[in-house]
């Protein structure tokens, strides 16, 4: 879903009162006096337009995982000097040890694996994009924005395969798929990579919501027509660090290293990312917890007759034509969830915090499903 021009949408100065959702057409979303944010997140503005919702109020609109690594940060005198090559070094490690690459020179740190979205228009040599979608909007925006290139956005995941035929081309999948959770099998991604390395073209595997899953892309590398995305924020809770990785073949991560230039990534960032991704107790865990609660959440919405789709662990799909009244209902519950422009019917709703988070979400969607739905 692409934002419509800028951090916000929809906008109308002024409102005095609460506003209530008047209008949804493709590529819009009027909310009265309600600024929407293009991506989850952005809740505390969201929040402002609902003055009289029931504090705290509690974010599910990222996906991000609620369970918080238990980090701890550097000693102040890192902080005092330009991060060392060595560090560097040492984070890329133990980030491919976490995700099965054989050597941290297939690894690439960056600033949020957005920062290294955006790199790979530079770095690709392509003429055609084929983006597996509707998915994160980011991938179609640095594409764009590059203007060298055509982009197409394709709904049925077979047509990569097709557009994988055509020599100088990137195929983008998201897998897990954001918002919808769909989950494509290694195999028919192996099935596609060969399709591209065949016909000198690229797969880019966003990876970022897969830290819970099964089965990884990485088991293609090292495959020069392979790239794989993670995003550490996601995974361990802490997206503020503002850590992510690209995992490629060497010649690819160098490429991408030296348009990157000096320094991408923080001292904060490589202290607590190489501590944490070591951590596999940890993650193991974690992933465990985040299924448990996924069931508990599917179940909950199932049960105030909401239809539920996505297999990711971390946030599930509402399909319904009250897409935008629940949105507001939950809101006004002092609850923050994901409503997309143009999808009128659809709500991504993330794991719940903690057991008042989960209560205050039951609560409100009892209250939702004894409503009128078309008068609320």
């Amino acid at each position: 879903m692409r934002a419509a021009g800028s951090q916000f949408e929809a906008e109308r100065p002024g409102a005095e009162t609460t506003p209530s959702i008047t209008q949804c057409r493709a590529g819009a979303i009027s909310a009265g006096g309600i600024r929407l944010p293009a991506h989850g997140g952005q809740a505390r503005a969201v929040m402002q337009n609902f003055p009289h919702a029931p504090e705290p109020y509690y974010d599910l609109s990222t996906g991000i995982s609620p369970y918080a690594y238990p980090c701890t940060f550097p000693d102040v005198a890192q902080l005092t000097r330009l991060p060392e090559q060595d560090e560097e070094e040492a984070l890329c490690q133990s980030a491919a040890r976490a995700y099965g690459v054989p050597s941290a020179s297939m690894v690439v740190a960056g600033a949020g694996s957005q920062s290294l979205i955006a790199l790979l228009p530079y770095v690709l040599p392509v003429r055609h994009v084929c983006i597996s979608g509707p998915t994160y909007s980011g991938h179609e925006q640095a594409w764009r924005q590059q203007g060298h290139v055509t982009v197409q956005c394709v709904q049925e995941p077979d047509a990569c395969l097709q557009a994988a035929l055509q020599p100088g081309t990137v195929c983008v999948v998201c897998n897990p798929n954001n918002p919808d959770g769909r989950i494509v099998s290694l195999s028919w991604l192996r099935t596609l990579a060969e399709h591209c390395e065949k016909n000198n073209s690229f797969l880019i595997v966003d990876e970022a919501f897969a830290d819970f899953e099964k089965e990884s892309a990485t088991a293609l590398l090292p495959s020069s027509s392979v790239l794989v995305l993670r995003s550490f924020g996601k995974t361990y809770g802490l997206p503020g660090v503002r850590l992510g990785f690209l995992l490629a073949s060497e010649e690819v991560a160098a490429q991408v290293r030296h348009v990157q230039g000096s320094w991408p990534v923080g001292s904060v960032a490589l202290h607590i990312g190489k501590v944490a991704l070591a951590d596999e107790a940890w993650k193991h865990d974690a992933a465990a917890r985040a299924r448990q609660d996924h069931a508990r959440l599917v179940a909950l919405l199932t049960s105030a007759g909401l239809v539920c789709v996505g297999e990711c662990a971390l946030f599930t799909l509402v399909i319904t034509p009250y897409a935008l009244r629940l949105w507001e209902h939950l809101c006004q519950s002092g609850i923050v969830t994901r409503i997309f422009s143009g999808f009128c019917d659809r709500l991504r709703i993330g794991l719940p915090a903690s057991e008042p988070a989960w209560l205050r979400l039951s609560d409100a969607l009892k209250a939702w499903e004894q409503s009128d739905h078309s008068t609320f």
